[in-house]
């Protein structure tokens, strides 16, 4: 059996300094969701400075009112996050700590996923061809993509090279071309948050997690905070044909957030996330599988800015804001249930994603059909602030 994780894990090491926001299920007598702060290890409600995180993330005053405000306790971290590790959760509870914003994503955005996207669109969904893909990729483009510059002369060059040898994709397309690929990843308000089970799929066999920082975007595009995703990924979907992005990613329980927003402020930024270090855990609940890796976001191929600008601007908008998912640092291939086959998940895996800055992020995976189906949506929350 898993052990709980003990709350003082969870949390940013400088806790004292972190301004956090989310949001918590709360019961009595108008059950529904609250905006809350943390606050001398409290969790205090806020709503009443906007009736959604997106309204409050709005807010030229943010970083001021928040500081600021009162309002009744919900109760110590502590119990806020031991209630959110339990099944079922017992409120309160942890939320996504999103509601109304879009979800969207980035992808290959790393030198070690864009290997990897490339092996699963060469194997056709098939993970026993991967291990062999793998050493003829790393063969014909070299194990160090990084330090290309995406749509520069020298990835242009490279593209030539590789599509007079027919090793072109369309994933080094995005990987290296000019154009980032950003798509949706799930429908306001079916996000999951900590302790939530996260959902797979029941037509794939060869699936990861995706451990990621996102950010915290409002209307004007303005970057207000990040938090921690797992893009849940289904290998074996996207392989056999890219057209089926939207079944590989955008399914029941398949995207998870939180624990908490940490706003930008003098002590958290832009650049921080450029300097974040993620860990990614994987523990096995049936064999004691164990797993783990870290990965550096100053490895990123195109500035966390830029895939902002490259999402909203003239061309698209955002009237409720978005969370950007910075893409995935981390693609786990250590083989789990035969030689070469490399990593899928089990039922009953528990995902940690971590770093300092924002604590973790821990969920459990089971099917997306076989989980409490999505039914808490947008006309769900305009009855409930009404």
């Amino acid at each position: 059996m898993q052990t709980m994780i003990s709350p003082h894990e969870l949390l940013p090491t400088d806790l004292d300094k972190a301004l956090l926001v989310g949001r918590v299920w709360q019961e009595g007598s108008r059950p529904g969701p609250a905006l809350v702060a943390v606050r001398d290890s409290q969790v205090i409600d806020i709503t009443q400075l906007g009736p959604t995180m997106s309204d409050l993330l709005e807010r030229d005053d943010l970083l001021d009112v928040v500081r600021k405000a009162e309002g009744p306790s919900l109760g110590s971290l502590d119990t806020l996050l031991t209630n959110s590790q339990q099944s079922p959760p017992q409120a309160p509870y942890l939320l996504a700590p999103c509601d109304v914003q879009a979800v969207k994503a980035c992808g290959v955005t790393f030198a070690v996923s864009l290997l990897e996207r490339v092996i699963e669109e060469q194997a056709g969904g098939d993970s026993a061809r991967a291990a062999e893909l793998r050493s003829d990729l790393q063969a014909l483009i070299g194990k160090d993509l990084s330090k290309i510059k995406p749509g520069s002369e020298e990835a242009m060059s490279l593209k030539k090279a590789l599509q007079e040898r027919g090793g072109w994709s369309q994933y080094m397309e995005v990987g290296i071309g000019p154009d980032a690929e950003v798509f949706t990843k799930a429908q306001p308000l079916s996000s999951v948050g900590f302790g939530t089970t996260v959902g797979l799929h029941p037509a794939s066999q060869w699936n990861n997690p995706e451990p990621e920082i996102v950010l915290a975007v409002d209307s004007r595009g303005q970057v207000r905070g990040a938090t921690l995703g797992n893009d849940v990924n289904l290998r074996d979907v996207e392989g056999r044909s890219a057209l089926l992005l939207g079944k590989a990613k955008d399914n029941n329980a398949s995207c998870s957030l939180g624990p908490f927003i940490r706003l930008f402020d003098d002590h958290f930024d832009i650049d921080s996330v450029r300097n974040c270090q993620v860990s990614l855990r994987i523990e096995g609940e049936d064999d004691d599988f164990l797993l783990q890796g870290e990965s550096d976001m100053r490895e990123i191929s195109r500035d966390p800015l830029d895939l902002v600008s490259q999402t909203i601007g003239d061309h698209h908008q955002y009237p409720d804001g978005f969370m950007l998912f910075l893409g995935t640092m981390f693609s786990p291939i250590q083989d789990r249930d035969g030689e070469g086959q490399g990593f899928t998940h089990h039922l009953g895996d528990r995902v940690t994603i971590a770093t300092p800055d924002l604590g973790a992020l821990v969920n459990p995976v089971g099917r997306s059909d076989q989980l409490p189906p999505w039914t808490y949506g947008i006309r769900e929350l305009m009855r409930h602030l009404a």
